[in-house]
């Protein structure tokens, strides 16, 4: 089970955005398995991607240093290292690619290492099939999401939506999610500082920045 299941589009929609997950499981293989969660992150690095996350401490984006302004001048560089490092226990850790030839490449290696460790691929169904046979490996499962229910009309439309469900545990609320797109139109802030605030929310690293800079600018097209 995944909480990026919930991620709202349709499938063309996910063309950038793969996430390749390690999950131990507990009581079953999880025992010295941290050592294979970090060379499983570390391999993730090598191929650039756009977020990296470990579940128990978080992503590239927490920092003591609070305050009003913090979000528009906090240092964005990723430090992966920071990352990997920061697991100490065992857990759910990820990595976010925003092209199929990067999650390929990486997926092959972590299927050479062999880990002996659950790995999920999270995005559309055809690209999993395409990544699982680019890989030369045999596709076991398919769990998907069937569809919003909304009957009384209370959800937000599209746009909203499919920046908010990148976080799957619904830290980047609808309100927010809406605030950084209209600060976008408005010419008060880039699409690069309003999704560098959104990715900052989900604390398990699975938002991909990408994603939500594509969605946001085509937004703000649709508009003009």
């Amino acid at each position: 089970m995944t909480n990026t299941l919930h991620r709202y589009g349709n499938s063309e929609s996910f063309r950038d955005d793969y996430i390749i997950f390690a999950i131990p499981s507990k009581g079953k293989n999880d025992e010295n398995c941290i050592p294979k969660l970090k060379d499983f992150l570390r391999i993730c690095a090598k191929y650039n991607p756009c977020n990296m996350g470990n579940g128990n401490r978080g992503s590239i984006a927490p920092e003591k240093s609070l305050g009003p302004t913090a979000h528009w001048k906090r240092n964005s560089r990723p430090d992966w290292e920071k990352v990997i490092e920061g697991v100490n226990k065992p857990g759910t850790v990820s990595a976010v690619f925003a092209s199929a030839e990067q999650a390929h490449a990486c997926l092959k290696e972590v299927v050479a290492a062999d880990f002996g460790i659950s790995v999920n691929v999270s995005t559309s169904v055809e690209n999993a099939k395409h990544a699982a046979d680019t890989c030369g490996i045999k596709r076991h499962s398919v769990e998907y999401a069937l569809a919003f229910n909304d009957p009384h009309d209370h959800l937000p439309n599209s746009q909203i939506l499919g920046l908010s469900t990148m976080c799957g545990h619904g830290m980047v609320s609808f309100n927010m999610a809406r605030k950084m797109l209209d600060m976008v139109r408005e010419g008060r802030r880039t699409s690069e500082q309003a999704v560098t605030t959104l990715m900052r929310l989900c604390p398990c690293g699975v938002y991909n920045p990408e994603r939500a800079k594509r969605l946001i600018e085509e937004a703000c097209r649709e508009q003009r």
